[in-house]
């Protein structure tokens, strides 16, 4: 394993310079802690086999952009929550770090891990286009990715929700309703999530014995298109259920729907994914999958912990829940 004296070494300076560039020491100018962190990367370095001794640092590092935590009604509120609950009282401490794709082009995943002394983050909101994602699939400080996978290195680790179950209770509950017709909405397909949601729509439908046309399905980067193009096209092909990757998209669908003059869920059966906690409150109530992000944060911090132990575990996923409200029935137009 690379020690602080491998470091020195290849760049020909004394141990206690690199000792402080890695601990952030006023006194190293910020073009020499940029080379060191860099050598200590290129070389394997990690704070990683320290971290019983040391600050025990972790990190959240949340795509801003894509992912909302700060309000309880926001997704990632209580994973966040979650997370916290097991690794505080374990004597972490968790810093909670928003990006976007700018830092991540300036400056790498492990560099950035060297230079704040963390020695895991769990991550969140990440697409497949972010800059990080390449540097997770050789990264050797752990991180946990929540709904995403990076394949071939043991350093990485995989929680979420079994989107196949979900997929499956989700159709099942629509076929026993008397639901022949079964649409799909969703946004764009560049995240690795909403590629395993789409995926397992059109498994289950195959599964159950229903048509699983692509043309039943409806992407787009913008809500409005789902919205004034793919739900009329479904409506007019005569699918009387649809089910939407997202609870936000089926909120919008349940609008959508009413202001064009269809009743929910007499005339459409629509349902959402994820289980938000404005699900209950949409009119009618909506029918989803529930996520119960409490326990996917914790998982995070038990995948984190087995990273950090040695123990490469893979994927980590929790149980799909049907939770059915009103605005999943059985069709009046057949």
């Amino acid at each position: 394993m690379t020690t602080i004296q491998d470091i020195a070494d290849k760049l020909g300076i004394s141990k206690g310079t690199v000792s402080k560039a890695l601990n952030g020491a006023p006194d190293i100018s910020e073009t020499l802690q940029k080379q060191i962190l860099e050598t200590a990367v290129e070389l394997g370095y990690t704070k990683l086999r320290r971290y019983k001794n040391s600050a025990k640092r972790i990190c959240i590092l949340i795509q801003k952009d894509f992912i909302q935590y700060t309000e309880p009604h926001h997704f990632a509120y209580d994973i966040v929550i979650g997370f916290r609950q097991l690794a505080e009282p374990a004597g972490f401490e968790v810093e909670i770090v928003p990006v976007n794709a700018e830092p991540q082009r300036e400056t790498s995943y492990e560099v950035f891990m060297l230079r704040n002394n963390f020695v895991c983050a769990f991550a969140l909101g990440f697409s497949l286009n972010d800059p990080w994602m390449k540097d997770f699939q050789t990264s050797r400080t752990p991180v946990v990715l929540y709904d995403n996978q990076i394949r071939g290195n043991p350093s990485t680790a995989y929680v979420g929700v079994d989107n196949d179950e979900g997929m499956d209770l989700a159709i099942a509950h629509l076929k026993e309703l008397g639901h022949k017709g079964i649409g799909y909405l969703s946004s764009a397909l560049e995240s690795h999530i909403m590629q395993i949601r789409y995926n397992a729509f059109f498994q289950a439908l195959k599964r159950h014995g229903l048509e699983d046309d692509p043309v039943l399905a409806g992407c787009s980067f913008f809500l409005s298109e789902c919205m004034d193009r793919h739900l009329p096209r479904l409506l007019d092909m005569g699918v009387t259920a649809v089910v939407c990757g997202q609870d936000t998209i089926a909120s919008a669908a349940l609008v959508q729907c009413q202001q064009l003059g269809y009743k929910i869920p007499q005339d459409l059966s629509i349902v959402g994914f994820d289980d938000l906690p404005i699900c209950p409150y949409t009119s009618p109530p909506l029918t989803t999958i529930r996520q119960d992000r409490i326990n996917i944060g914790k998982c995070g911090y038990y995948a984190a912990m087995s990273l950090m132990n040695g123990v490469f575990l893979g994927t980590v996923l929790l149980h799909a829940q049907l939770i059915v409200r009103n605005s999943s029935g059985s069709p009046v137009r057949k």
